[in-house]
């Protein structure tokens, strides 16, 4: 997951319009939601671990783009 922020561009589009970039953004979400809906109800022990890895990557992504936040509010004080 973690892969895949860092192609679209985790705090900027990366070679795309930014209404592209958000629906990339959406699309991945939607389709780990599906995911997830799909190991609770069918309880698939390597699709639960996958997105345990997919969650982790997410966190991660998360973590840089609020350091990115946090660093553009420092530079303006």
């Amino acid at each position: 997951m973690f892969s895949a922020l860092v192609v679209v561009g985790i705090n900027q589009p990366r070679g795309t319009s930014t209404k592209v970039w958000l629906f990339l953004y959406l699309a991945m979400t939607v389709i780990l939601d599906g995911l997830v809906v799909a190991a609770l109800l069918y309880q698939i022990p390597e699709l639960i671990q996958f997105l345990l890895g997919m969650t982790a990557g997410s966190a991660t992504g998360l973590a840089i783009h609020v350091w990115h936040h946090i660093q553009e509010e420092n530079e303006k004080n």
